[in-house]
């Protein structure tokens, strides 16, 4: 747990991009997603469909944000906020030790509670007129740089107990 690789989603609404997410998260073989203060069923056809059965491959929980963050510290996983508003390229930060790539709301981005308590921030450089990409495939891209950077070793926890990994019943804190 201590070098995973996590995905953290933050109040994320269509399940598309939930879905989206969770392959991704599969194809880099990330130890785990959480999902923060969620806004769509995991279970959502259209999360199922998008996931293309990535829900029942990647360990899964969802959490309040401050649960989250309170669980990443408890272990030393750093935490990288990924936002249009730093200067910081996402390819000159580490990841190549325990990290949560953290993503927000297709609309708003990430929470102040996040872009105040996040150990850095990261930004995806954009050449045309828009300032981000879609929330998906801003997490792609980060969760590849990090499967890049770390040569192509899954960290997925392959016989992970999820009770184990979320405090039971897919939860980081509460039942």
């Amino acid at each position: 747990m201590k070098d995973g690789l996590y995905l953290v989603a933050e109040t994320i609404e269509k399940p598309g991009n939930l879905g989206s997410m969770l392959r991704s998260a599969d194809a880099v073989g990330a130890t785990a997603m959480i999902v923060c203060n969620k806004q769509t069923d995991f279970y959502n056809p259209n999360v199922i469909r998008a996931s293309t059965g990535a829900i029942f491959s990647v360990p899964l929980a969802e959490a309040t944000s401050e649960e989250c963050l309170a669980w990443l510290r408890s272990f030393g996983i750093r935490t990288l906020a990924a936002t249009p508003h730093t200067k910081q390229n996402f390819t000159d930060a580490d990841m190549v030790h325990g990290v949560a790539i953290v993503v927000g709301a297709e609309q708003f981005g990430l929470t102040p509670y996040w872009m105040d308590s996040a150990d850095q921030k990261v930004v995806i450089p954009m050449l045309g007129l828009m300032d981000s990409l879609n929330v998906a495939t801003a997490a792609t891209i980060l969760l590849y740089e990090a499967a890049r950077q770390r040569g192509w070793k899954s960290s997925a926890a392959v016989d992970y107990d999820l009770d184990q990994f979320a405090g039971g019943e897919n939860s980081l804190g509460h039942n």
